[in-house]
């Protein structure tokens, strides 16, 4: 749900005559709604058991399964939390109640020919969720307009020296009113910052979310989301990929017939004959008459080396 919701745009909404950022999830039988006022935000999140749970205990004399409650809430909620400019229409009577920290929206419609009200009891949201679901992606989005800013003053450098480029090789403009100025960076920021910007009186408090800026939030979280499923995935493939001790093994048996790895072989076909001749200067040394149990055990030890031929595999 939080990679769903998180690819959703702010669209600014009236709720009950008060103007809010609204961001919905409706899913199969369980939703998720954010608001927000820009002096807080607060949520709700509800599956199909709340759903049920409450639709019985705000509508008494309606008997009906959660699938039939939530598909009729669905019709009539979505458009309240949709754009302002969206051709949806909500038949339902809304109104908004604040609580302390919290606030209700109340919805009333019908439903098979009997009132059906639904309350969205809407709670603070963590200041984390707030962070990841609106102070970054905005963040992240005043970064890419400054990089489509910084991009369109390069272009417009490029498109003066075209230009020049013409009119050294006698190139006249036809209309004169067409004739500008040739772009310059610093003097634009200048008067930007100083003769543009106090003329749009944008206030801080303003709840306008253009639909570019709406296309602008879905790209960048799209392409974030994008990113963190490929890590995930990359993460996963990294365990799968972890060394296998049989098939090391495996790997190293094949080396050796296949004459990779010989220094390696080499060495270790070195310490067995090491091994091999410290073993028979000890049974040189051994003056001890051996008797018949020791004789037998002498047997099963000199039969021993017959298992050697393993190191066959080392020449």
């Amino acid at each position: 749900m939080e990679s769903v919701l998180s690819v959703l745009p702010w669209v600014p909404v009236n709720v009950g005559g008060c103007d809010l950022l609204a961001k919905a999830w409706f899913g199969d039988t369980q939703y998720r709604v954010l608001l927000s006022d820009l002096s807080g935000v607060w949520e709700e999140d509800m599956n199909a058991d709340d759903i049920q749970s409450r639709a019985q205990d705000l509508n008494k004399r309606l008997r009906a399964p959660a699938q039939a409650f939530f598909s009729h809430l669905c019709s009539v909620a979505q458009p309240c939390f949709s754009s302002q400019d969206d051709d949806q229409t909500s038949s339902a009577q809304v109104s908004l109640e604040r609580h302390g920290d919290n606030f209700t929206v109340r919805l009333k419609s019908e439903l098979a020919g009997l009132p059906f009200y639904w309350e969205f009891r809407c709670t603070p949201m963590p200041v984390a969720m707030v962070c990841s679901q609106l102070v970054r992606p905005l963040l992240a989005v005043s970064r890419v307009l400054q990089r489509q800013v910084e991009d369109l003053a390069a272009m417009l450098v490029r498109k003066d020296a075209e230009i020049q480029d013409y009119q050294e090789n006698g190139a006249v403009l036809s209309r004169a009113r067409l004739q500008t100025e040739p772009f310059e960076v610093h003097r634009y920021r200048e008067n930007f910052f100083t003769q543009t910007v106090p003329q749009m009186g944008v206030p801080l408090d303003s709840l306008g979310f253009e639909p570019e800026l709406r296309a602008l939030y879905v790209a960048v979280n799209s392409v974030k989301s994008a990113r963190k499923r490929k890590r995930s995935s990359d993460s996963s493939h990294a365990w799968d990929d972890v060394s296998v001790p049989e098939h090391q093994d495996h790997q190293r048996t094949n080396d050796v017939h296949t004459g990779v790895g010989a220094p390696l072989a080499s060495q270790e076909h070195k310490d067995v004959k090491k091994a091999s001749g410290k073993t028979q200067e000890a049974d040189s040394e051994q003056t001890v008459p051996l008797t018949p149990a020791a004789a037998g055990s002498e047997e099963c030890h000199t039969s021993r080396p017959k298992k050697k031929k393993a190191m066959g595999l080392f020449r």
